[in-house]
């Protein structure tokens, strides 16, 4: 019996039962869209917090009081050494440095009118634009003269302005802030949503020497924020700024309860770390579907043997050899599992771009997902069909059309 002359009499006999053929696909269905989806949803959050971290500078490097957070966790928060103004003008004055800023940031409670919002501030200085790779939508960014007068205004991000002004132009207008009066010059290119859930756009940025007279109440600074002059030259910068400031502090070298600094590419390997795990254990959880459905499918074929003895009785005494028996059956069971792994790349193609626009992520499908998990799905059926099969091709004809 040729290939093809086996696989039109599996096909009329899959479509003889259609119910059957439908509910046996399903399972198959599940576990690719499943495996399909959970590594678009998984690729996409990673592609999502690179972008989140790409947004924060291109080449940057920060610096806190503090040691570093190890696996997630960090121990010396409080305990660090406090930074002040002078401290990120020194660190301006490194040959590696390209643009150097300070930033003070806290929350802080807005009024206009009757509305009221609670928000964060960033204080900081006319270079952060630069360091950040954020431009200005309407209006314009303060100066360096109001960064030394400690003049009160105000730039908003863009959810600060929905909140507050609708969709009124928020440029020009007095808004308090802690009941301190400041005007808004400008307002902030819309960045939405990090790749952790926290909203970009719900920030006002002001000077920094504004935010420390009348809203932090010290002159400590946060952090430093600086660029290097070259990619290549970003690794040295980090180590170059947590030396100096360990010098200007008389911090011995060794100690790292002090300063710590971290960089795009530290934070986008502990992001694909993260990440990475997170895909293999989605990975993990829809094979098991796809196991689940290729039981299913040796099950239905077991069934099927069962009920057509007497077909198999009769084309073995037409002459229809074991390896043909065997073949109708694996092909059988190896269609269910192409067309229910078709069908699985649509769903779960349809599950992933869905997720995608409510979670406000790109949808990532790889092209080497979708063919993993399609030739898992044929792999599944050959491998669950062969006993099925290897069952149909062994019986005995007499014995087959003996039976009722």
């Amino acid at each position: 019996m040729t290939w093809m002359l086996t696989l039109r009499v599996a096909l009329r006999a899959l479509l003889r039962n259609k119910m059957r053929t439908c509910l046996t696909m399903l399972g198959i269905i599940i576990g690719v869209a499943a495996v399909i989806s959970m590594l678009s949803i998984a690729n996409g959050a990673k592609a999502n917090i690179e972008a989140s971290i790409a947004s924060m500078g291109t080449n940057c490097v920060h610096v806190f009081g503090g040691s570093k957070p190890k696996q997630g966790l960090r121990g010396g928060r409080g305990t660090g050494m406090q930074m002040r103004a002078a401290d990120w003008r020194a660190v301006a004055e490194l040959p590696t440095v390209a643009q150097a800023c300070p930033v003070v940031s806290g929350p802080c409670q807005l009024v206009y009118g009757s509305a009221n919002w609670g928000s964060n501030y960033t204080g900081t200085t006319p270079n952060f634009l630069i360091i950040r790779s954020w431009p200005v939508d309407r209006g314009r960014f303060f100066s360096e003269d109001e960064v030394r007068s400690g003049a009160h205004v105000v730039v908003l991000g863009t959810e600060v302005a929905k909140k507050l002004f609708g969709a009124t132009d928020p440029v020009g207008k007095i808004i308090r802030v802690a009941n301190f009066p400041f005007e808004v010059i400008g307002l902030m290119e819309e960045k939405g949503e990090t790749g952790w859930g926290m909203q970009r756009d719900d920030v006002i940025i002001m000077p920094y020497t504004t935010a420390q007279r009348k809203l932090k109440g010290n002159q400590w600074i946060n952090s430093i924020s600086a660029s290097a002059r070259r990619a290549d030259q970003v690794a040295a910068l980090e180590e170059q700024v947590v030396n100096l400031l360990k010098e200007r502090y008389r911090v011995r070298p060794e100690d790292e309860d002090a300063f710590y600094a971290y960089n795009q590419a530290e934070a986008t390997k502990q992001a694909n770390e993260s990440t990475q795990v997170f895909k293999v254990l989605l990975g993990g959880v829809a094979s098991v579907s796809l196991l689940v459905g290729g039981i299913g499918i040796m099950n239905i074929m077991l069934v099927s043997v069962t009920e057509r003895i007497r077909e198999i009785g009769i084309r073995m005494a037409l002459g229809a050899r074991g390896i043909d028996i065997l073949g109708q059956f694996l092909v059988e069971s190896v269609a269910l599992s192409l067309f229910g792994g078709a069908l699985g790349v649509a769903l779960g193609a349809l599950i992933s771009v869905t997720v995608a626009r409510f979670a406000h992520w790109p949808a990532v499908i790889s092209p080497e997902s979708v063919w993993v998990a399609f030739g898992f799905s044929a792999l599944i059926g050959v491998f669950f069909g062969f006993y099925p099969a290897l069952q149909a091709s062994r019986l005995d004809p007499i014995q087959c059309l003996r039976s009722e």
